[in-house]
């Protein structure tokens, strides 16, 4: 029986988490028409005389602040991880271990289920 539950821990303690990541393209480009005149110089016989134009530039989406949103959050992967973890430590432990491996397999649960959700 201890073979079993020791073969269940370390498949599970070293089983690869794939990350699936869904988000926007982050090649998505924003522009803003800029509106230019440029001098052309003449001569004695043919004036001088201004050009206008309007030029599509590109700028960064949302402006600064989209570059400082980072989505962290792994509330999600910490709780489904502290539950499987800490089930896990009481399955695999005996009666007399079970006030340790319970707490140890939550919280080691909760940060494998963190990163698994995409968290840092």
């Amino acid at each position: 029986m201890f073979v079993m539950k020791f073969f269940l821990l370390a498949f599970f303690s070293f089983y690869p988490f794939l990350q699936v990541k869904a988000s926007t393209p982050k090649s998505t480009t924003c522009t803003r028409t800029e509106y230019r005149e440029e001098y052309i110089p003449g001569t004695k016989s043919s004036p001088g005389y201004v050009r206008n134009y309007e030029v599509d530039v590109e700028i960064p989406c949302g402006g600064a602040k989209s570059e400082k949103l980072k989505d962290d959050d792994c509330t999600d992967g910490k709780i489904a991880g502290a539950l499987l973890g800490g089930g896990l430590g009481g399955a695999v432990s005996r009666k007399e271990g079970r006030w340790w491996a319970v707490p140890l397999g939550a919280v080691t649960g909760a940060a494998i289920g963190c990163k698994v959700d995409g968290g840092d």
